[in-house]
């Protein structure tokens, strides 16, 4: 239960003043102590809550532009400190990405693929409002720079009428003399010989120009000058990759003077799917088991030297073979990276013997 007007309890100290100091009012009677007391908790107005006693949570991360990676790296504790919070466990966390669209965190993969050119907040507020439930307490939490494409005036009052207060915090970036790699995009996933569009994006607190350099696994696939015009550029590049695995690009920018050198560089992972594919670890020259997979239709990719095996050659394949391979010369990322494959994927794994085998026994 609850008060609406909790203050007209001041009047009982008040009335009991009163008692003392006028006895003839014979207040300390107990009938009409009890009708007093009555009449007091009917001006404050008491409500009773039929709802649980529990608080369903809803997050919402502003995706659009203006907040690019911002949102990124304080996710993780945020999420962090509000599990740590959580008053019980039948409190519950619901994180939601907008921009254009609203999309709850993971629908949509590991990042968030919807456009980011608008900053729908109105929008995102009355979806929490719609789907909110009246049997239990709701509450709004706003990661944001500030900046909406539309105004928020109906979607406050909707959010009011149902009684679901709205927490917000400014995420908004430093502004110093600083120039950083604000997000590499593309694709998550794509078919073998499928081209696709990489997408750069440069801040920095002023003009200026110099050398942006992108890679593929190490390997130095572009190094061209990029210009910052207002505070921003975006450079795009296209790729297309024939074999299938898992394929790392880092972009960096090495501007002279610059107070954070720390966010100049990022990285992601793209994973190339085809047919069924086998990773083949040998030592020998010419393997016949190659031979053999690939005349059964099998996609079959030979590392001869075993100190190059990455973890991203595992990403979409079917199986792992070491033949004739020692288990010293296999790196020690790759052998967690292939327990994860066997034992949460599911994924195939064949060891061979020989005089160069993985370990005591072949």
């Amino acid at each position: 239960m609850t008060f609406t007007s909790p203050e007209y309890f001041l009047l009982i100290p008040a009335l009991a003043l009163a008692g003392w100091f006028w006895r003839g009012l014979k207040l300390h009677q107990p009938l009409r102590a009890l009708l007093l007391l009555l009449a007091v908790i009917a001006l404050a107005e008491p409500v009773i809550r039929h709802q649980q006693n529990s608080l369903d949570l809803y997050v919402l991360l502003d995706r659009s532009d203006s907040t690019e990676d911002l949102i990124d790296k304080g996710l993780p504790e945020w999420q962090r400190l509000l599990e740590k919070s959580k008053p019980s466990r039948k409190d519950t966390l619901n994180f939601i990405n907008y921009a254009s669209e609203v999309a709850e965190l993971g629908a949509d993969g590991s990042s968030f693929t919807g456009s980011r050119k608008l900053t729908k907040t109105a929008l995102a507020l009355q979806s929490i409002a719609a789907q909110s439930d009246d049997a239990r307490p709701s509450r709004v939490l706003l990661f944001t720079d500030g900046f909406s494409t539309e105004p928020l005036h109906e979607a406050a009052g909707q959010l009011q009428a149902r009684g679901i207060p709205l927490d917000f915090r400014l995420v908004r970036e430093e502004k110093e003399n600083d120039f950083r790699l604000a997000r590499i995009a593309f694709p998550e996933r794509v078919q073998v010989g499928e081209p696709f569009l990489i997408s750069v994006t440069v801040r920095g607190a002023e003009d200026g120009t110099f050398p942006l350099i992108l890679r593929r696994n190490g390997q130095t696939l572009s190094e061209s000058p990029v210009t910052l015009t207002n505070g921003l550029a975006t450079v795009e590049f296209t790729d297309r990759l024939t074999k299938g695995g898992g394929f790392q690009y880092e972009a960096e920018i090495r501007p002279d003077n610059d107070a954070h050198p720390g966010n100049n560089r990022a990285t992601r992972w793209i994973e190339i799917t085809g047919g069924p594919r086998i990773v083949l670890a040998t030592r020998y020259q010419d393997d016949p088991v190659a031979k053999a997979l690939t005349a059964l239709d099998f996609t079959v990719e030979t590392v001869s030297d075993p100190s190059k095996l990455d973890p991203g050659l595992i990403a979409g394949a079917r199986a792992v073979i070491l033949n004739n391979v020692p288990a010293h010369e296999v790196p020690a990322d790759f052998l967690k990276a292939l327990d994860f494959f066997v034992r949460e994927q599911g994924g195939g794994f064949l060891m061979a013997g020989g005089e160069r085998s993985f370990g005591s026994g072949g």
